[in-house]
């Protein structure tokens, strides 16, 4: 990515404002394009309104833009083209929130504030196995104080950089690599088996469909299950290890297999792949998949965890949907 490791402010601030709404592979052009036409800040408040507007056709949410020229003609005119280096004057700017203020204290000054997008969200949440849901705004506060607290000291705009990449890399959304990833031995998400649980968000509950997998992982007669805590549906019930996903998932045994790999650091002796079942819920319908993994052993990394007998699963509370699932085996 061109910014990363920029330490010029106007490069910062507009590389923030493009990507406030737009995937990181489409505003990349558009940051490349502008900062060609428009190399300093001053260049950019002495520009044509209708200029700028047309080099941002097609990224949308225009008022992004309107905020950039009122922005920059204010560090222009009213600062003398100097960008402010306090983080309550940036943060003061109009179309700057406290996400993009603390982008460009940390990245252009180094200053000690923690940056925390959703990669960031991802990790802690994982590692620290907290629970609450990180788009509320319990959840905004409770994750913003601990990245601030794991701040490395001098080296903010080091660590920052470090933790997004970090969770872009390794700790990612779907199949993370758990099995090679150097926090693994702390990880509170990996060493309870809970790492595609998390992080928790409220809207969740607001989709019309989900697309639910469950891993069933078996040695010889023992499954492993965990209990779900998460302010969702199924409060208390149990499950086999879920995977969630924004679309269907298209699964075959390369794809599990590498799974298995990446998650527990195992490779499955045999592998089944049912049907699509599904459960018609008040607001919402889970289409599921089952998928079962006959293991030689258990997982080290959630060997302690719950393992039950086949002969006693009758005695534990699942969803609907699972109870279909096993009065098929």
């Amino acid at each position: 990515m061109p910014w990363k490791g920029e330490k010029d402010p106007y490069k910062i601030w507009l590389s923030e404002v493009i990507l406030q709404q737009t995937r990181v592979e489409q505003g990349r052009n558009y940051y490349e394009k502008i900062l060609r036409r428009f190399p300093s800040v001053c260049d950019l408040a002495k520009a044509d309104d209708n200029e700028v507007f047309k080099l941002w056709e097609g990224l949308g949410y225009y008022n992004r833009c309107k905020n950039l020229l009122f922005t920059a003609r204010y560090i222009c005119y009213n600062l003398n083209g100097i960008f402010p280096d306090n983080y309550e004057d940036v943060l003061m700017l109009k179309g700057v929130g406290s996400y993009t203020a603390s982008a460009i204290c940390s990245f252009a000054y180094n200053q000690p504030y923690a940056v925390v997008d959703g990669n960031v969200f991802r990790v802690l949440s994982r590692i620290y196995g907290v629970e609450t849901a990180i788009d509320s705004n319990e959840g905004k506060n409770v994750f913003t104080e601990l990245a601030e607290k794991n701040l490395l000291p001098g080296k903010a705009n080091l660590y920052n950089q470090a933790i997004m990449d970090f969770g872009a890399t390794v700790c990612k959304p779907v199949n993370p690599q758990c099995a090679v990833c150097c926090m693994n031995t702390i990880c509170n998400a990996y060493l309870s088996g809970r790492v595609s649980l998390l992080p928790v968000k409220e809207k969740v509950l607001q989709k019309k469909t989900r697309h639910f997998t469950w891993f069933v992982l078996r040695v010889k007669d023992k499954y492993f299950i965990h209990q779900r805590t998460a302010n969702d549906i199924w409060q208390n019930l149990h499950e086999f290890y879920l995977l969630e996903t924004d679309n269907k998932p298209h699964w075959g045994e390369d794809s599990v297999t590498d799974f298995c790999n990446n998650q527990f650091s195992v490779i499955p002796s045999k592998i089944n792949i049912s049907h699509v079942y599904s459960q018609q819920l008040t607001h919402q319908t889970i289409k599921a998949v089952f998928i079962e993994i006959f293991l030689d052993k258990k997982p080290a990394s959630i060997m302690h965890s719950s393992w039950i007998d086949k002969k006693e699963i009758r005695q534990y509370a699942f969803p609907k949907i699972i109870n279909d699932f096993l009065s098929g085996k």
